[in-house]
């Protein structure tokens, strides 16, 4: 038997699977056991091992240790790496960095995860300490006085300072003296000028560190950030990995001598033990299921792969590609790396179900596998398990008896019914309080599962629809322990025909890493032009395919070092692509015919929507080489003699009745045979529901296809239903989320595409908002307005294909860069519903590139004004029209001494945008439309309204119990003011009815219209309000009309929040309205003020226009320390990365980090703000746009206040001037501009 067993095992979080192809019949073995325990063995894949070959053999094989001459080859998937990110116990770590970008990881993006947190939580760092090394280089300039040093793209870049190798070595031998065992370098540019990396890493070797990772090494790609993150995770987590493969070997007698190891990576491809490091490590075991699934699948048609788990659902896609991506995101943690597209959402067997605010809800709290859910017998939680095992899906005779104080007791039925039924009696009191029909508990527990099958949902139509493919036209295949049980009811919500789940369905990530193969891939930049405009047969150039030649070579000799044969590689050569101007790549294959371009531009075509006339770059060299592994055998069953028999009956509910429905056991049934539904199917470890109008059918080698009949028409009645409540709340996100994914995929600006500055929304026949997708919270409410507007506006002259474009403050805009598109729904002449999306335009002109001035006195001066234009009009796109409007500006005489305004400076760039809106848009219509089809008009409608109710009774009921807590008459009033650094106040009087749960928000008393641009149209108030009361709320629940619909908002005319028509308002979008919030949140004393600020820095010149927004410190509360360096209250804008902005714009990043102790202190500190300081590289006009320079955001309860933010301005010749908040400024080569962002404010009184 020597060397004739072959394991493939996915060791998981909570149990590791092992299939092991053995001799004799029938040819393998299954094992299931707990990842974890101690107490009957060390480790969890070897004494499955173990297990198998003592079974097989006859042999004993001693749990202190075997020897493995019986073993050709394991094969490992592991959760090793992942659990020790999720719980930060990787190696202690240094991160050596560029100097000034010491906080960068830190930083990040500078957005924050949940909008709506008032406590901002960003996760752990990886690194104990971090060594900034004086250190700096850029790329060359035409006009650069000395020649530079050629990096790895080919281009040049200017050494503008060399690292101090001795300060370097000291300060690396005290870190390690002081227990650092891993080091992670990241500097800046490294990924194509790697000199100074390879120089810090030689020291750090030579020291002896138990793992240097280099950026260069790791992920030779641009963006610092994403590459920082991706070589500390290989850093932190590399020699946590090499310790478990150390322990797994030590089990072995021979350390494994005998016997090949090999371990499944993100990318879906195999690596040699020792070549596996953290940064390859993060998907391990999911990976194997989607090559599981993609490679036994084989039906002609593209698959989704559905893998439900106990606290989470994986879903991916295959269609005779592996489907990459190479950014993403794990514990918080950006990963720059190849990675198996896989999309998981927090729903499994185990998300927990609950009863809030007169809506089910399931998850996203998980009972996890301890306590488990009710079932469990361990004192668990309800969960999505319970709810399966009391409809009869799950069967307590036929599941492991693994339950109880001593692990040999059933699924507990009785404990699960009686725990559903107390929920059930909560609904149903909740119910006949609002003369609502009662259910029984059969009817909760399936209304919970058709809430969470719609959670599930969603993530499948990201790899599917949103990208463009028909779902219908795919194979569900089901896998992972709860996805049978979810199969039919999934498929037939989504149209799809066909579900194949696995003969090892409840093990496919274990069977599928036995099919997969050794792989090496390797990645180097670069910066060519592949095709010019109008060239549709660019041959590839000489230097690229020279290029491509020496990573193949590489990767082969890599392959081969593991055991591969050189005589049957597979090669695979990538570029990656993107148009000039546009931050949009693909990684584009390469194609029979060699022509990059071309394919190029039919996958943005189809991704996108649309082409663009630019030139094509190549940003990216990748190859990827495969030596192909013998696959596993497949197992034929015996054709079926007769029908299928079953060994049992038992009761299952569907569809508001039980069903008598027979239970067979997979093993028994035979190729052809086919079974009706309802029937249960149980596999080793797993369960397959057939439901009523399905029917499945075994495969020759015992796989079961489910044939789902299409269902044509949804029967739901329009009175309000808390199950429906929840799914159509899903589904209306869902349509805006969609909108989101379509605008940002078919833009072109930065803005839009990158800082993800829009938002994206349905409204209802009268404009009232029905869901808004979580994007910018300052266009909230005013895009609700902003409908409203242009109906009332437009009147009788909207007719079915136009679309309607604003951006005018009197009619519900914010400020003029948010240029906000329109699109009704009509039917019968009748518009039934509107979409719209709000973006952030670069530039449309004004008196200062990017169009936000810091000295506008008057609107005009802000850039173009659009208060109500078709911009496509029987379906036609006026692209002449808007061009006018845009470039209108310029027409526009300013008096002596004015500054002159331009038109938009960016035109081809507007107009892009605008059409990537209007495709969002259509994107929304289509998918109301197709609502409307599969439920009745009547129906949308109806539940349109009903959440806008729900919404209003959380808003009503959080009301009283604030007033409650506050202890306020019932009739009572609290007051709050902050001021404006004009020393303008804003002021609240806050009356709350306790009686109904009202509030007036009552501003008198506010300063009045400013000759400045700091007044805020009423939307903006509109917002603020709407975000406030949404933050107050804990639960989730869809944000909308309703939220408003128990307020009076009372605004004075003339003040600085209802401004007169032609006021100057471009900083009370991005700066009044952070004040509003302080205002508001002071007045509910929840916490205290965050930066109150947005920092908007622009820079230009008749060229380009740049902007963006910097982040700050959050305000502590009552329980919580403020965030440092995040956007807070209305904006969450991403920050570009600085290897993109230096790439992209004649600026040098000088620092970026967090200014340390500017948040208050407290007994809950503020959080700290940031200062970014740029060096200009040639004459430039700079703008800044900013508040609380001289009002620092306030402290709470007796907690500091923040300190207030600094705006420099250093010139060349060392003057340094201080710009206040609000100025403009020309900048010339080699001045810097010092931007130091306010701190939050502290809560409490600081203990001693």
């Amino acid at each position: 038997m020597a060397n004739s067993f072959r394991f493939s095992i996915d060791r998981g979080g909570t149990f590791t699977d092992v299939y092991a192809e053995v001799p004799g019949d029938p040819g393998f073995r299954v094992v299931k056991l707990l990842s974890e325990d101690p107490a009957h063995y060390s480790d969890a894949p070897r004494e499955g091992i173990r297990r198998i070959l003592e079974e097989v053999t006859g042999r004993p094989y001693p749990k202190e240790g075997f020897v493995s001459s019986d073993i050709d080859w394991i094969r490992m998937g592991t959760t090793v790496a992942t659990n020790a990110l999720l719980e930060r116990k990787g190696a202690k770590t240094l991160l050596v960095t560029t100097k000034g970008f010491g906080d960068l990881l830190k930083i990040g993006n500078q957005n924050r995860p949940r909008i709506f947190d008032l406590e901002i939580r960003k996760p752990e760092l990886l690194y104990q300490q971090v060594l900034e090394v004086d250190e700096r280089v850029r790329l060359s300039r035409s006009d650069d006085s000395q020649s530079g040093i050629v990096g790895t793209t080919g281009e040049e870049f200017l050494v503008l300072e060399k690292p101090n190798l001795e300060q370097v070595r000291n300060s690396l031998e005290k870190a390690k003296q002081g227990g650092i065992e891993a080091v992670a370098v990241v500097f800046l540019h490294a990924y194509a000028f790697p000199q100074h990396e390879q120089q810090v890493g030689a020291l750090a070797r030579e020291l002896g560190f138990s793992q240097v990772s280099l950026s260069h090494e790791v992920m030779p790609m641009v963006k610092m950030v994403a590459r920082g993150d991706t070589t500390m995770v290989a850093a932190y987590l590399t020699p946590h990995i090499r310790q478990y493969l150390d322990s797994f070997r030590s089990g072995f007698l021979d350390g494994l001598e005998q016997s090949n190891l090999f371990f499944m990576q993100s990318d879906g491809g195999l690596t040699a033990a020792d070549r596996f490091q953290g940064s390859n490590a993060i998907l391990s075991g999911p990976a194997g299921g989607v090559v599981g699934y993609a490679l036994t699948t084989n039906l002609g048609k593209p698959v989704i792969g559905f893998d439900m788990g106990g606290t989470s659902t994986d879903v991916s896609r295959y269609s005779g590609d592996w489907e990459h991506t190479h950014e993403s995101e794990t514990a918080g943690v950006r990963i720059q790396a190849a990675q198996l597209d896989i999309r998981t959402v927090a729903a499994g067997g185990g998300s927990r179900l609950f009863f809030r605010q007169a809506r089910f809800e399931v998850g996203p709290e998980s009972a996890g596998a301890h306590p488990g859910p009710v079932c469990y017998r361990k004192q668990g939680h309800l969960a999505v398990t319970d709810a399966n095992l009391v409809l009869g899906r799950l069967h307590p005779d036929y599941f492991p008896q693994i339950f109880g104080s001593e692990e040999n007791e059933s699924l507990d039925l009785t404990g699960a019914r009686t725990a559903l039924q107390s929920l059930t009696n909560q609904i149903n009191d909740e119910a006949a309080s609002a003369g609502q029909l009662r259910r029984t508990v059969e009817e909760v527990a399936l209304g919970f599962l058709r809430v969470a099958n719609e959670t599930m949902i969603r993530p499948i139509r990201e790899v599917s629809v949103q990208r463009g493919f028909d779902i219908q036209e795919h194979v569900l295949a089901c896998f992972g322990g709860a996805g049978g049980q979810h199969a039919c009811a999934l498929a037939r919500d989504l149209g799809i025909s066909l579900v194949f789940v696995h003969r090892f369905a409840g093990i496919l990530s274990a069977y599928g890493i036995g099919l997969a193969d050794l792989t090496t891939e390797l990645q180097e930049p670069a910066a060519e032009v592949l095709a010019q405009v109008g060239d549709f047969s660019p041959a590839l150039p000489n230097n690229l395919t020279e290029r491509l030649t020496e990573l193949v070579t590489q990767a082969a000799s890599e392959l081969q070092e593991q055991g591969a044969s050189s005589a049957n590689l597979q090669v695979q050569r990538f570029l990656n692509l993107r148009y000039r101007g546009t931050d949009t790549h693909l990684m584009i294959r390469e194609p029979d015919d060699g022509n990059y371009a071309q394919r190029f531009r039919q996958t943005y075509l189809r991704e996108y929507g649309f082409e663009l006339e630019r030139e094509i770059l190549v940003d990216d060299l990748r190859v990827r080489v495969v030596a192909p592994s013998p696959s596993l055998q497949k197992f034929k069953v015996s054709t079926a003699e007769g029908p299928a028999e079953p060994i049992d009956q038992t009761l299952c509910y569907f569809e508001n009745r039980w069903h008598q429905t027979p239970v067979f056991r997979c093993e028994l049934l035979q190729a052809g045979h086919q079974i009706a539904g309802p029937a249960l199917l149980l596999q080793d470890t797993s369960t397959i529901v057939i439901e009523p109008d399905c029917r499945a059918e075994i495969s020759e080698y015992r796989d079961v296809l489910i044939h789902v009949k299409a269902r044509t028409h949804r029967e739901v009645g329009i009175t309000r239903d808390p199950i429906q409540l929840s799914i159509f709340g899903n589904l209306f996100m869902s349509i805006a989320e969609q909108m989101g994914r379509t605008l940002q995929r078919t833009s072109i600006s930065t803005n839009i595409k990158e800082r993800l500055d829009f938002s994206c929304a349905i409204f209802d026949s009268t404009g009232g908002l029905v869901a808004n997708a979580p994007h910018l919270p300052v266009h909230l409410g005013a895009m609700s307005e902003a409908v409203r507007q242009q109906v009332r506006i437009q009147g009788d002259n909207l007719r079915p294909g136009d679309v309607l474009v604003t951006n005018h403050p009197q009619a519900g805009g914010s400020h003029l860069p948010d240029i906000t598109v329109i699109t009704p729904c009509w039917k019968d002449e009748q518009p039934l519903f509107y979409v719209a999306n709000r973006g952030h335009h670069a530039d449309i002109g004004g008196i200062t590139p990017g169009s936000m001035p810091p000295f506008s006195r008057k609107l005009a001066e802000e850039g173009a004004c659009l208060k109500s234009f078709k911009l496509v009009e029987n379906g036609i796109f006026n692209e002449g029209g808007i061009t006018e409007l845009l470039q209108a500006p310029a027409q526009l005489s300013q008096l002596p001494g004015e500054l002159p305004i331009a038109g938009t400076r960016l035109l081809t760039d507007n107009l892009s945008d605008l059409k990537a809106q209007v495709a969002a848009n259509q994107r929304g219509i289509d998918l109301l439309q197709e609502m409307v089809q599969n439920w009745s008009l009547e129906v949308v409608q109806g539940y349109m309204k009903h959440i806008q109710d729900n919404a209003e009774e959380s808003v009503r009921m959080m009301l009283q119990e604030l007033s409650a807590r506050e202890e306020l008459p019932q009739v009572g009033t609290i007051h709050a003011v902050d001021y404006l650094d004009d020393g303008s106040p804003i002021r609240l009087a806050l009356t709350i009815d306790r009686r109904d749960g009202s509030a007036c928000f009552d501003f008198a008393g506010t300063g009045t219209e400013l000759w400045g641009n700091l007044n805020a149209p009423k939307a903006v108030t509109h917002s603020a309000v709407l975000y406030a009361l949404r933050c107050l709320i804990r639960q989730e629940m869809p944000l909308n009309q309703g939220c408003l619909n128990s307020i009076e908002i009372r605004i004075p005319d003339g003040s600085l929040l209802s401004p007169s028509e032609e006021a100057a308002v471009v900083g009370g979008n991005v700066l009044t309205s952070q004040r509003i919030i302080d205002v508001i949140l002071k007045a509910f004393r929840v916490c205290a003020a965050s930066q109150g600020c947005m920092n908007n820095l622009t820079f230009g010149n008749e060229r380009f226009g740049y902007y963006e927004t910097i982040g700050g410190g959050a305000g502590a509360g009552p329980s919580w320390h403020g965030q440092s360096g995040v956007h807070t209250h209305m904006t969450n804008t991403r920050i570009t990365d600085p290897e993109i902005m230096e790439r992209r714009y004649p600026v040098l990043l000088r620092e970026f980090s967090i200014r340390k102790g500017s948040g208050g202190k407290g007994e809950f500190d503020g959080g700290d703000g940031l200062v970014r300081e740029l060096e200009f590289l040639e004459k430039l006009q700079v703008a800044i746009l900013s508040e609380r320079r001289s009002h620092a955001p306030y402290g709470m309860l007796g907690g500091e206040d923040g300190q207030s933010g600094r705006n420099l301005f250093l010139r060349r010749n060392g003057q340094v001037l201080n710009l206040g908040g609000k100025n403009e400024i020309q900048a010339h080569p080699h001045d810097r501009f010092r931007i130091e962002t306010p701190g939050g404010g502290g809560w409490g009184v600081k203990k001693k």
